[in-house]
């Protein structure tokens, strides 16, 4: 097999959109595990030590957590079915891929730096270019009628002598005086 195809099944392999998982972060991988004929999920959160082939349908990504003061690491591919979701709890600074020197840390020496992020966009990840701007198309007059009847209700709103007194007072209209 030549290295193109071998590359089409493997991006034929990849999901659709994944997180942007970096070293130093704390992440809650759920993983599904079968036991005889049932599937469960399993939560594993640990940080992220280690981070391969970022761009690759093989990407791989290893995490560390301490538990009753065991030190377990484990790799997860990140496009295997078996892995439901990536989230990223904290993120930290970091000046390094691989972050193996916190195996040798325990306590206060193995703590990172955290960094403020914004949990939402990062969790939520947008599927490829591509595929977006298809269904854009496709979906072009839909939206603009969902803007025009916005527009409308917005302009409703703003008319109506209720709507006004909310926007002075959130809490609804003040007790009379007695």
């Amino acid at each position: 097999m030549s290295f193109i195809s071998l590359k089409k099944i493997g991006d034929a392999q990849k999901k659709a959109a994944v997180v942007d998982v970096r070293s130093g972060d704390t992440v809650r991988v759920t993983q599904k595990i079968k036991e005889g004929e049932k599937f469960r999920s399993q939560v594993f959160e640990g940080v992220v030590i280690r981070t391969d082939r970022k761009n690759s349908h093989t990407a791989r990504i290893t995490v560390r957590k301490v538990t009753s003061g065991v030190g377990v690491e484990k790799s997860f591919l990140i496009h295997n079915p078996l892995v439901e979701k990536i989230e990223i709890v904290h993120r930290a600074k970091v000046r390094r891929k691989n972050l193996s020197f916190l195996r040798e840390r325990s306590g206060k020496s193995a703590r990172l730096a955290n960094k403020a992020f914004d949990r939402n966009a990062v969790n939520n990840p947008v599927a490829d270019e591509p595929v977006a701007e298809v269904a854009s198309e496709a979906e072009a007059p839909v939206a603009e009628e969902k803007v025009e009847k916005a527009e409308a209700v917005l302009e409703a709103e703003s008319q109506d002598p209720e709507t006004q007194a909310e926007k002075v007072n959130p809490k609804g209209p003040a007790e009379p005086a007695e």
